[in-house]
């Protein structure tokens, strides 16, 4: 196989030896990347002990309010403008098995002789413990409403979905060419599944890996928006905060990926707060937990 000319894009916030983990994984499988890490604002020690470790690690500087959107943005950004062939987006709470990296890549380059060359492929990752699927892709819900998507569980061929996770991620520089960053209309999430949308509009597929590539713990409902323990004001607060359905970001996605009767949409999830839906997979992205992308725990 053709060695790649990969870029890793991460982005962290106070969880310092979760990150070393991540990186020990990741380069346990390979040195033949260079990875770009926006540390944002973390005051437990994260970025010396990363240079300390891993001092060819490139260390973007954050002041804690970037989240995961902001952080993501600024470390892809500075990866794009050095043009690699390859970005593959990783959370740093996501732990690579051996051969995660390769076998991205191998699908890839499979997908381009098929020609599929802009072709994003997303890894599926799986709890550590009860080996569930967490995070990976998903394909658009054929029920009634335009904004759901249902996670798509990875087999044993590659499977083509309609939106992702950005937990570990695979992004050719044809892609990127034509969708560039991570849109910083979104602060912690949507960015990833406006991402997805907006490169299926461009023409460009994505495909789910088989199997898994690593393991990444499923983020709990537990004091969110759609914690039914919670008072219904309490709901609807949480709701509105960054890590759920901020007003602005939530409007711009809607009216961007909801067709002409998106403000129906839109009330959708602060309907659903207050009502205290049980079944969030049900909720208007794709996820119960819609922190599924975040590095500022």
């Amino acid at each position: 196989m053709k060695r790649a000319n990969l870029a890793v894009v991460m982005t962290c916030h106070n969880r310092r030896n979760t990150t070393l983990a991540c990186l020990h994984a990741l380069y346990e499988q390979t040195n033949h990347c260079d990875v770009y890490l926006t540390d944002d604002g973390s005051s437990d020690g994260t970025a010396q002990a990363i240079k300390a470790e891993y001092p060819e690690v490139h260390i973007l500087q954050g002041n804690g309010n970037l989240f995961w959107v902001g952080g993501m943005h600024l470390a892809f950004g500075e990866a794009i403008r050095n043009q690699y062939d390859y970005y593959l987006w990783l959370n740093d709470d996501t732990f690579l098995e051996a051969n995660a990296v390769s076998k991205l890549l191998q699908i890839h380059q499979n997908l381009t002789k098929q020609g599929y060359s802009d072709s994003i492929v997303v890894g599926s990752t799986q709890d550590p413990i009860t080996g569930r699927a967490t995070y990976g892709g998903a394909v658009k819900s054929k029920k009634w409403y335009s904004n759901k998507f249902e996670f798509l569980k990875p087999s044993s061929v590659i499977q083509k979905c309609d939106a992702i996770y950005g937990n570990c991620v695979l992004i050719p520089k044809t892609v990127v060419a034509k969708v560039g960053n991570i849109d910083t209309a979104f602060v912690h999430t949507l960015g990833d599944l406006d991402y997805a949308l907006r490169a299926r509009k461009l023409g460009c597929q994505i495909w789910v890996a088989p199997g898994y590539v690593g393991t990444c713990t499923k983020n709990s409902i537990r004091n969110s928006w759609v914690d039914t323990n919670l008072t219904i004001l309490e709901r609807l607060k949480k709701a509105l905060q960054i890590k759920a359905f901020p007003l602005k970001s939530w409007t711009i996605f809607c009216s961007r990926h909801s067709g002409l009767f998106w403000i129906f949409y839109w009330f959708l999830p602060y309907i659903r707060a207050i009502i205290g839906y049980k079944n969030l997979a049900l909720s208007p992205t794709f996820s119960e937990d819609i922190n599924q992308t975040n590095s500022q725990a």
